[in-house]
């Protein structure tokens, strides 16, 4: 393979890419502080901004935002007035919020309770959602960004698999929702959008970092380089399908012991629905009733023995599946999210005590950074606009 260097059309496209970042980070930012992020000097920082505004990528004001030193205003990128509904879609729910194209929110969060049993059905209520803010937001051209539960491939903007839904076929949203909307639809699955959430509103310029889900099933999505790894097969973070015990129970899958088997919500619910089957008098025919999640969380903090058995055996398990991934990647920033976070630090703590374990964690001379596990700090709001990002990253993929 031949390698290339980089000419100086290719560092300044470079340095304009790298700028169009840090505003899109910043949302606005002076010419000292992107100077100061990108460690560019500030007339190099000038030359830049102004081939960007000349471009029509970025707007300049004349409004400081410093009260000392000469001040030169202030730079954002160009708006044109189009907003981004942010979609999160399960067969339950459908999680929704309006931002600009800055990703900065223009409506309250929704949640909104659904019960589908059909593709269709659930086009029908997002299209019923969509025009919900149309109505509202009449004089605004809105694209639509979509988060979906499983597989994806964003390429073609299939759902290929929906673990939670009632049906086994792949949903082609994409060409469908925009054919029915007119208009504009990007789409990945609901860990890519926590990842996007983390990387975009938090700072991890220094660390590659991945987050995981534990809720209904297990997931996860890794942060590399500061691009988000999704796989050729688009299958990338399937943590939940670690085999952590060859013998152990059925999973979906249609494999064996899988960690989603032991660790995940559905799994616990199932157990805990066994134990009530077996609870009940001989003569009782009714079919036991599932516990709620919160209800399984608020056992679990009343002290029931068997529940917090079943919820330790559950940490330790996604523990070492963690351990194991931080020696394969040596990635040693993780974000927990989901409503498994609800048991709260003891859940945690043995979480942690199983990734304590990794070799290559030491802090020495050149003071290695040891592993942080810990639990994701964004609002649902902000996790939910994360797959807004994905606008961004393919407005910057168009300047490559």
């Amino acid at each position: 393979m031949q390698s290339k260097g980089l000419n100086n059309q290719r560092v300044r496209q470079y340095n304009k890419k790298v700028m169009m970042t840090l505003l899109y980070r910043e949302k606005t930012a002076s010419k000292s502080t992107l100077a100061r992020l990108s460690q560019l000097s500030i007339p190099a920082v000038g030359k830049i901004l102004a081939d960007l505004q000349s471009e029509g990528r970025i707007s300049h004001s004349a409004v400081n935002l410093h009260t000392r030193g000469l001040g030169g205003g202030s730079y954002q990128v160009a708006v044109d007035g189009t907003c981004i509904l942010c979609m999160n879609v399960s067969p339950y729910r459908i999680e929704s919020i309006l931002t600009d194209s800055l990703i900065t929110p223009q409506s309250p969060f929704q949640l909104t309770e659904i019960a589908v049993k059909t593709p269709e059905a659930l086009l029908a209520q997002i299209e019923k959602l969509f025009h919900g803010y149309r109505k509202t937001y009449r004089d605004v051209p809105i694209k639509l960004a979509l988060s979906v539960h499983g597989q994806v491939n964003p390429t073609t903007g299939v759902s290929q698999n929906m673990p939670q839904a009632p049906w086994n076929s792949a949903i082609e949203m994409k060409y469908l929702l925009e054919e029915r909307l007119n208009t504009e639809l990007l789409l990945d699955n609901d860990c890519v959008m926590l990842a996007l959430a983390e990387k975009w509103q938090h700072q991890h310029e220094q660390h590659d970092f991945c987050v995981i889900n534990v809720d209904y099933g297990i997931g996860s999505s890794f942060v590399i380089n500061q691009q988000i790894y999704r796989g050729t097969l688009f299958g990338s973070g399937q943590i939940g399908h670690a085999i952590i015990d060859p013998d152990g129970s059925l999973c979906s899958c249609g494999r064996h012991g899988c960690l989603e088997t032991v660790a995940s919500l559905s799994a616990m619910k199932n157990q805990a629905r066994g134990w009530l089957m077996a609870q009940r008098p001989a003569n009782d025919e009714t079919v036991p009733r599932t516990p709620s999640t919160q209800e399984l969380i608020d056992r679990y903090h009343q002290g029931d023995p068997a529940v917090r058995a079943m919820v330790m055996r559950a940490a330790r398990a996604l523990g070492l599946s963690l351990y194991n991934f931080l020696n394969i990647l040596n990635i040693n920033h993780i974000y927990l999210y989901g409503r498994s976070c609800g048991f709260g630090d003891a859940w945690l703590n043995t979480v942690r005590e199983q990734t304590g374990l990794n070799p290559f964690d030491r802090t020495d001379s050149v003071k290695i950074m040891a592993t942080h596990v810990g639990l994701g700090t964004l609002s649902r709001a902000q996790q939910i606009m994360g797959i807004g990002y994905l606008y961004v990253e393919h407005a910057l993929e168009q300047m490559a």
